[in-house]
């Protein structure tokens, strides 16, 4: 959602990571005794186009806007769960933390904000990519530092609708996560634990609708936790590769993790089904554009092709729908 440039969200700005963060009104701090930390950054900084890739749809209980201007997010960082509320006062970020992992999480603030990106290194080569780089010049890549609360969704995002995997994870933290430290919104929660996750009944996916194959992927992935988490520390090719290591995980699903583990700013998402389209047609006006003639169109931004893809999803330049939208299905029914 492009602010004020796009008066409706569309189903490329949805994708391209960008919340609305309602204006701050009411009170502006948050009750109990947070640890809390300030940023200040040397360029503009818009917080919902930042973390807006961490939002996994409208319910999602690890991540919520309210309307006091702040986004909370929840994480299990590697000292334990934690809760994060970032507000913006003026030219000043504020983070305020509660939980276990509420020092890990302000730690790491800045990075997560996009402090360790440099757009300068981008030059777009298209007049839609100049003026969406124009018009958003807010845009930084974020880097969370974790892989597994990126894997996880990503793989319940494997062949199946967005509103499918949104409701999946949505469902499985819910019931299985632990609830938000500190006064976090209603019904916020922490992902669960890899042990958690690799102990949660096949029936349980089945009413989540998440099938066999995904949801054997999860544990396989839980089992090796420590090993793949130790791929934050990596370049984002490396981390690929340790991560497609995993029987079930592919080029897809390792790029749309490093995206947010590393802010893998090169990495491009290959095997979607509609990316190379919505590339093709901003790009050359081509709908039926595949893999190879997106990955010829991102040539001239080697090394900068994701923040490519990102600006062309948050353009709002779309190909009209062939069909209706497709039908959510839920296995769990069965």
């Amino acid at each position: 959602m492009a602010g004020r440039f796009a008066p409706r969200p569309t189903r490329t700005t949805v994708r391209g990571g960008h919340v609305a963060m309602p204006s701050p009104r009411g009170p502006r701090d948050a009750p109990a005794s947070p640890r809390t930390r300030t940023y200040v950054p040397d360029h503009p900084l818009d917080l919902g186009l930042v973390l807006g890739p961490l939002r996994r749809g409208t319910g999602d209980p690890t991540f919520r806007t309210t309307p006091d201007g702040a986004a909370w997010r929840t994480s299990l960082t590697p000292v334990g769960p934690g809760t994060l509320r970032v507000t913006r006062h003026g030219d000043t970020i504020r983070g305020q933390a509660w939980g276990p992992g509420a020092d890990w999480l302000l730690d790491r603030m800045p990075e997560l904000l996009g402090a360790a990106d440099d757009p300068s290194a981008f030059v777009p080569r298209h007049k839609l990519l100049a003026l969406t780089h124009h018009r958003l010049p807010g845009l930084r890549l974020l880097r969370t530092g974790l892989v597994l609360e990126s894997l996880i969704p990503s793989i319940l995002e494997q062949k199946v609708t967005t509103g499918e995997a949104y409701r999946a994870w949505r469902l499985l933290v819910r019931k299985f996560g632990v609830p938000a430290p500190g006064p976090a919104p209603e019904r916020m929660a922490v992902m669960p634990a890899p042990r958690i996750w690799a102990l949660i009944p096949s029936w349980e996916w089945h009413r989540a609708g998440v099938d066999d194959k995904r949801a054997s992927t999860v544990l396989r992935a839980v089992r090796v936790a420590a090993r793949l988490e130790e791929a934050a520390g990596m370049p984002p090719e490396e981390a690929r590769a340790r991560l497609e290591v995993v029987p079930g995980i592919g080029p897809w699903t390792s790029a749309e993790t490093v995206q947010r583990s590393h802010g893998a700013v090169d990495s491009v998402t290959v095997g979607d089904v509609h990316l190379p389209g919505i590339v093709g047609w901003a790009l050359a006006g081509d709908r039926d554009a595949d893999d190879s003639v997106m990955l010829s169109l991102l040539e001239p931004y080697a090394g900068q092709r994701h923040r490519a893809v990102r600006l062309i999803l948050l353009s709002g330049r779309t190909p009209a729908r062939r069909a209706p939208r497709m039908p959510h299905g839920d296995i769990g029914r069965l």
